[in-house]
């Protein structure tokens, strides 16, 4: 499927500067791919779809110019993405959190060379509150189980109740939903993937402490 077309798919326009950033990305992430296991190797060959249009789709659900925490951000999804189509508003910042040394200085290449706004911050999630005061969204793919999710979240939920938690989650996020009700209160809109048949993204809000 053509690049635009993907974007069309998840009710998303971009410009053709913001798609010329995203293929920049996309080769940067090829070459980088040979020497740093920033994804699976067997989901490369499909990285527009299951990769760059399926973690676009967070922005789409919040266009909004704000301030993101990315959770984990690994080979840069969702977060650089999120931090490339903030370019195009000129506002907004991606606060992109990874303690893996190598792929944090492939995440500063590739927010540098697509002119993307964010910045990395190579550091423990558990420790990434003390660097970064505030922020309105956080947002997280394939990195952990909900209720640990939350646990991450917390110092930032505290600071600012009204901010909203963006998660990709697959076919067995019921079972997540249902164990996180035990330790926490929140409001939960699905949406389904546009991309993913059996994938959802979680939109929490009003995120409190049971116990």
């Amino acid at each position: 499927m053509q690049e635009s077309l993907l974007f069309d798919l998840i009710g998303l326009r971009v410009s053709r500067e913001t798609l010329e950033r995203l293929r920049h990305f996309a080769g940067l992430f090829e070459k980088w791919s040979r020497t740093i296991n920033l994804v699976a190797a067997s989901t490369q060959s499909d990285m527009w779809t299951r990769h760059i249009a399926d973690s676009a789709q967070i922005f789409a659900l919040s266009p909004e110019p704000k301030q993101w925490v990315d959770l984990g951000s690994g080979g840069g999804f969702p977060g650089v993405i999120t931090a490339i189509l903030l370019a195009e508003a000129g506002a907004g910042w991606v606060h992109l959190v990874e303690s893996n040394h190598k792929k944090a200085g492939f995440l500063r290449v590739a927010l540098s060379e697509t002119g993307a706004r964010g910045s990395v911050h190579a550091c423990r999630i558990e420790e990434a509150h003390r660097q970064i005061q505030h922020c309105d969204a956080i947002s997280a793919r394939a990195l952990a189980v909900l209720d640990v999710l939350f646990d991450f979240a917390a110092p930032w939920v505290d600071r600012n109740p009204d901010l909203h938690c963006f998660f990709h989650k697959g076919r067995d996020y019921q079972t997540e939903v249902d164990k996180a009700h035990g330790r926490w209160s929140f409001d939960l809109l699905q949406h389904q993937s546009a991309i993913e048949t059996d994938s959802v993204i979680l939109e929490i809000a009003r995120l409190t402490r049971k116990i």
